[in-house]
């Protein structure tokens, strides 16, 4: 029987994943990057509007670039080395977040567009 007081910790799980998604959605007013394993599990996700950046400049490549460095380094914990881009959208930070995740260190294997 546990004692009582005293705290369970949990051992950390680190999952190590060497291939993975990003997910760019473009849209006129905002950027988000999405960062997913094969399996879809999201890994990491940064957004224009969650990096500072407010009004109509979160809809600047600046911003979205800025948004693509922050998914990549966070996704950087799990090992990730390539990744495969789902571009979806007709905003200006399409090829910037694209530029910025190659900046980071990642292999691109390929570029979709996924816009309907």
């Amino acid at each position: 029987m546990a004692k009582p007081g005293a705290k369970s910790t949990r051992k950390k799980i680190t999952k190590t994943v060497v291939d993975g998604i990003a997910h760019i959605h473009a849209s006129f007013n905002n950027t988000i990057i999405t960062i997913t394993d094969r399996q879809g599990n999201t890994l990491s996700w940064a957004t224009a509007g969650g990096s500072g950046f407010r009004g109509s400049r979160k809809s600047t490549p600046f911003a979205a670039q800025v948004a693509a460095e922050r998914a990549g380094e966070a996704a950087r914990e799990y090992g990730l080395k390539n990744l495969d881009v789902q571009v979806k959208g007709p905003g200006p930070g399409r090829e910037s977040a694209v530029r910025a995740l190659n900046a980071c260190g990642y292999k691109i294997s390929n570029i979709t567009d996924v816009t309907p």
